[in-house]
């Protein structure tokens, strides 16, 4: 697993490291079951606070997108949210209206923005989807 910290970025770097391995694992790059670095490990890879790494892993653990488990470290789930189908589609609806909003100021289109979204469904391997 190769992550990349940006510390230029305003999203503080546990959230990049969560999103980094949540990318990872929507593109079949990290299976269920996989176990990933200590907190240790990852902070000396990525020449970070350890604090941090446990930060990023905590709310991966909170997602239900990894596990903890004593002594043996954390691993991949394999599982999709357990949240209810309507609050999924709510917290969709809220991404894509940010996503647009956010293209809308960068002077984009709606083609722009489909365009992007099929380029990223191409990349990634979607639970049900059916491309």
């Amino acid at each position: 697993m190769i992550l990349r910290i940006d510390p230029q970025s305003p999203e503080p770097i546990f959230e990049q490291v969560a999103f980094q391995v949540k990318t990872a694992i929507a593109r079949g790059e990290i299976e269920g079951g996989h176990r990933l670095p200590s907190v240790r490990e990852l902070a000396k890879e990525l020449a970070i606070n350890p604090n941090t790494v446990a930060r990023a892993y905590e709310a991966l653990a909170r997602d239900g997108v990894i596990v903890r488990r004593q002594g043996s470290g954390c691993f991949v789930t394999g599982e999709t949210s357990a949240l209810r189908v309507e609050e999924r589609k709510r917290r969709l609806d809220q991404l894509v209206g940010r996503a647009v909003t956010e293209a809308f100021h960068l002077g984009l289109d709606g083609d722009d923005v489909r365009a992007a979204i099929e380029r990223h469904l191409r990349r990634q391997t979607v639970p049900g989807s059916k491309g």
